[in-house]
């Protein structure tokens, strides 16, 4: 009687599973349930901010009022900041049920309200590219950066250099809001951004693999599902300068 392969284990269902990466001292078995979790969750926030944007994009009355009114426009400012608000007592109660996931909830039904104001005013075409290439670079450097895992590659160093790439594109941001130069730089800025939150893609998979602790899976999907929403409107960006 052949004996069932274990997919996820990598390895026989009677024999012990094989390591994520070399040197693994912790059972691989209990760190896939834990990846599990965290892309559960993950998938379950990008498909409600799907859901949540697509509201808002194809019931145009919504976005107009957010544009046309004293009032849509203060909720617009309160909607832009009531995730960077959430995200501190998410972060001090993500460890805490089920507060975490109300937290969580609101986190990411703000986010999604933002993003799809974003996407109300911007072309199907320009949005359907998005989301293809987002999908496409997402799957590939999630695979990359488990392959590279499993043959001994650590991408902790990118860690202060994504940091400081970040303050940099934050700082070019608001230059550009004060004083806005242009389509090119607008494009640039879209690339930037694009390649940094690539990186951080990579950063937050091989932590996801190997530092975050089974008790820290909001954190862990919070830092990828912001990963994913930024690389998407890093290229929502590109697209529109473009057309």
């Amino acid at each position: 009687m052949l004996m069932k392969r274990d997919v996820e284990s990598g390895g026989d269902g009677n024999a012990n599973p094989r390591p994520l990466y070399p040197a693994m001292l912790e059972n691989p078995q209990l760190r896939w349930a834990f990846i599990r979790k965290v892309y559960t969750i993950l998938t379950i926030q990008l498909l409600l901010t799907i859901a949540v944007a697509s509201v808002v994009v194809f019931v145009r009355p919504i976005a107009l009022f957010f544009v046309s009114s004293p009032g849509g426009l203060a909720l617009y400012i309160v909607l832009l900041i009531a995730p960077l608000i959430t995200v501190c007592p998410l972060y001090y109660y993500h460890q805490k049920h089920p507060l975490n996931y109300i937290l969580l909830f609101i986190f990411t039904v703000t986010l999604a309200f933002a993003v799809g104001l974003t996407c109300a005013f911007t072309s199907g075409r320009i949005i359907l590219e998005s989301v293809i290439l987002t999908t496409i670079v997402v799957v590939s450097l999630t695979l990359y950066t488990f392959w590279a895992a499993k043959r001994g590659h650590d991408f902790n160093f990118l860690g202060p250099f994504l940091f400081g790439a970040l303050l940099v594109l934050m700082l070019f941001a608001f230059i550009q809001l004060l004083f806005p130069l242009g389509r090119i730089s607008t494009m640039i800025y879209g690339v930037l951004a694009s390649i940094i939150f690539s990186g951080y893609i990579i950063y937050d998979t091989n932590n996801l693999i190997k530092r975050y602790t089974y008790d820290q899976y909001i954190w862990a999907s919070v830092a990828l599902y912001l990963d994913v929403i930024n690389l998407f409107l890093s290229l929502l960006t590109i697209f529109r300068a473009v057309n």
